[in-house]
């Protein structure tokens, strides 16, 4: 999930120009032909709708696995939680150990069957069948909406960075990211955004790996590393938990309380479990067993990965006295490319750039793969153009992916006039995905809940957290200490709204008939859940109890080190 920083990503140090030469660019050159070459390779697998929006159900787990992940780690989330590091230290891991890894399991244990087994093509569909035609509309709606605002974040987030890193003009970065994404999507649908998805977390991870081991060496090893920080930032800076008591004051704004219920829960649970960018990949899986194994094989790199983004940032804390504050010269933002500017040499740093830009691009391409599915199937082909041959759908998919690609370009700019554009994600998250979440999780456990419930406690779920941000906390009618705490406090203000209301609401109309619910609710199946295992699926790495459990244990068991 990316991450709210204090500062601004727009701004950074104009001394951060990197040393690029020819190797360096050739490296660039040969990745985007291969991102093309992917595309052109993926166009011949697609001959009818379901391949190109969800590539024909046939992709194994370990694909779609890692494209999960890779979807995720989009370089605005590298870049804040690097930023997130320099700053609040070591509270980073709770985006990782709290704010990812339950919610990921209980994704692929919990809701995948519901997901897969019922043969939905979106999160919105589901609604659809779970609840009524208004229910479904609105999300769709505000999904589609939300998609091209994220896709246009990190479209923005990428032009800024290129041109303080590289030198080139704002608008050559944006229409050159664009153009490629817009061209492998529109060539091999989800199929070639999945492959270039698991292209692109190797890259991603030749990038970041040598920042890790040259800045460590710099400082010393881990040893030096903690020591310089807790020096100049307190004990408390290389620990998890130190400070988050109740009534304890800390750089975040929130207490053990709020991480957990507001990160833990409400916004990690939202964001994972509804978000059709991920899920999107899990539906893509060739069988039941693959899409239920998808977001648990992601969970193990996850576990690990924000050692990766967060120790760049300690390190670059503990390299440069003050670091972020106007004294230093230097934003919390730029503590990655700080580093790459000073201990990449050249051709590994071609790598690193190279890292950055697929970063942003699965990141925008993860979004405008979703919101092509979202809007074809379930705005235009269910209430615009019904009954059409399947080939008009993959041809309106195209122009719409077009479409969304432009659109993205005009969010990029309108992301400009937010001071903070990873807080602005994460708004957007409280806003969007947290108030989906409370309405599948009534959905899917109560079967009282009525076919009405869903689109009134969608949209009070949705008013509401916009009401707490806008006029609560922006107001100051409730002083809450920072961004983050106030998107913690909206997420829960949403939370609860949303499932007042669908309470209030299913006690005064009609339930939807029992046979109605068969594979929607918590306790009753459907036939697509109940398929036969695959040969080979009881080897014990194609358990996904076996690989949930594993990962919640793991997960867990590193906090043990941050937690004194």
């Amino acid at each position: 999930m990316q991450t709210p920083t204090d500062t601004p990503v727009l701004d950074l140090a104009a001394e951060l120009r990197l040393p690029t030469n020819a190797l360096d660019y050739t490296i660039l050159a040969i990745y985007f032909v291969v991102v093309l070459g992917i595309g052109f390779a993926a166009r011949r697998s697609v001959k009818t709708s379901l391949d190109f929006f969800l590539s024909g159900r046939s992709l194994p787990a370990w694909i779609t696995g890692l494209a999960f992940i890779s979807a995720n780690l989009a370089a605005t989330e590298i870049l804040g939680m690097a930023a997130n590091s320099a700053q609040y230290g070591a509270y980073t891991v709770h985006w990782y150990w709290i704010g990812a890894i339950p919610a990921m399991v209980f994704l692929g244990l919990v809701m995948m069957p519901f997901y897969y087994g019922s043969k939905v093509r979106s999160v919105p569909e589901m609604l659809l069948l779970r609840f009524d035609k208004w229910a479904h509309l609105l999300s769709s709606a505000l999904f589609a909406f939300a998609a091209i605002l994220i896709a246009g974040v990190n479209l923005y987030a990428l032009a800024i960075v290129v041109e303080a890193l590289l030198g080139w003009p704002q608008w050559v970065a944006i229409v050159v990211a664009g153009a490629f994404v817009l061209g492998y999507i529109t060539l091999g649908g989800l199929s070639s955004a999945i492959y270039n998805e698991v292209l692109q977390f190797f890259v991603i991870l030749a990038a970041l790996i040598p920042l890790v081991v040259l800045g460590l060496k710099k400082v010393g090893g881990w040893g030096g590393l903690t020591d310089k920080l807790t020096a100049t930032h307190g004990e408390n800076f290389t620990t998890a938990w130190g400070g988050t008591g109740i009534g304890s004051n800390n750089p975040l704004g929130a207490n053990w309380l709020t991480i957990v219920l507001g990160l833990g829960f409400v916004l990690s649970f939202g964001y994972w479990t509804t978000n059709f960018a991920e899920v999107q990949r899990a539906l893509s899986a060739k069988n039941l067993s693959a899409a239920q194994r998808t977001p648990l094989i992601a969970a193990y790199p996850k576990i690990f990965i924000v050692f990766l983004v967060m120790i760049p940032g300690l390190t670059a804390a503990a390299l440069i006295p003050g670091f972020g504050t106007p004294d230093s010269g230097y934003q919390y933002n730029d503590a990655i490319p700080y580093l790459m500017e000073q201990l990449l040499p050249n051709g590994v740093l071609g790598i690193a750039v190279t890292g950055l830009l697929a970063a942003f691009m699965a990141g925008m391409a993860a979004n405008v793969s979703s919101f092509n599915t979202v809007f074809t199937n379930d705005i235009w082909a269910r209430y615009v153009v019904r009954g059409r041959d399947d080939a008009y759908y993959v041809r309106f998919g195209r122009l719409i992916t077009v479409i969304g690609v432009a659109a993205s370009v005009g969010t990029a700019f309108l992301a400009s006039s937010f001071s903070n554009i990873m807080s602005y994600l994460q708004t957007l998250f409280s806003f969007f995905n947290v108030p989906m979440f409370v309405v599948f999780i009534v959905g899917m456990f109560w079967k009282r809940a009525s076919a009405k419930s869903g689109f009134w406690g969608l949209l009070a779920g949705t008013v509401a957290a916009m009401v707490n941000y806008f006029w609560i906390y922006k107001q100051g009618i409730v002083d809450i200490p920072s961004d983050q705490g106030a998107n913690f406090v909206s997420a829960i203000v949403g939370f609860v709204a949303g499932a007042v209301v669908m309470v209030a609401v299913s006690l005064f109309t009609a339930p939807k008939p029992a046979a109605e619910l068969q594979g929607l609710v918590y306790g009753t199946r459907s036939p697509g859940m109940q398929e036969p295992p695959a040969a080979g699926d009881d080897a014990w790495y194609r358990r996904p109890a076996l690989l949930g459990w594993g990962a919640i244990v793991l997960a867990a068991a590193c906090y043990i080190p941050f937690s004194f």
